[in-house]
């Protein structure tokens, strides 16, 4: 069952857009949410993209042809060129390798460009949940979730989740589940009752 319209999987733009590697997943293991973090980390790589073409573009307008005026382009182009790879495509590229993957058997944490980092956290050591978010995240729609979890690094905050309140709701949803599956929990407690009350009135 979805959480607020949203079915079994996230859609929005911070969604990644190709599947989590199949071998990461153990047998039985399915995706459940696959997430970015919010898009507003890709604020500032844009805005400094479209500054660095525009000053690109007003020396090419005003400075003059030939002399002092190409080198002085050509600084301004490589200060530029500068610019983009260190504040604009660097930052994309760690926004999409930062993954925040939850299964119906764990959550997991990826991170890192040339070399990774992960860290999973299985359903059954999910102690406690909680999210907190700022004005601007209220308007923007994102925020921190905090998973206290049993184990040596035993608090993961994970940073400008998309729709933070509806995901923390399927992570209750999921940690639900998993102790219904993997117990006597009140499911199967319903069910074993339900099936002696037919017994007992045939």
């Amino acid at each position: 069952m979805g959480v607020g319209g949203y079915g079994l999987r996230v859609r929005s733009c911070e969604e990644v857009s190709v599947a989590f590697p199949e071998d990461v997943l153990s047998e039985d293991e399915h995706v459940v949410l696959h997430l970015h973090p919010h898009w507003k980390a890709l604020l500032r790589p844009v805005a400094v993209l479209v500054l660095a073409v525009a000053a690109v573009v007003v020396g090419v307008l005003f400075l003059p042809s030939g002399g002092g005026g190409s080198v002085t382009l050509a600084v301004i182009g490589g200060l530029a060129l500068l610019a983009v790879l260190v504040l604009a495509v660097w930052p994309y590229v760690s926004w999409r390798t930062t993954h925040y993957l939850f299964t119906n058997e764990r959550v997991v944490l990826q991170h890192g460009v040339f070399s990774r980092e992960r860290r999973d956290i299985p359903l059954s050591r999910v102690n406690d949940h909680s999210m907190s978010q700022q004005f601007a995240g209220r308007v923007l729609g994102y925020g921190t979730l905090t998973i206290e979890s049993a184990g040596e690094r035993g608090q993961s905050v994970l940073h400008d989740v998309p729709k933070v309140d509806r995901v923390q709701t399927k992570l209750y949803e999921l940690v639900e589940a998993f102790h219904d599956r993997h117990s006597l929990g009140d499911g199967e407690l319903r069910e074993i009752l339900g099936e002696r009350d037919k017994s007992a009135g045939a």
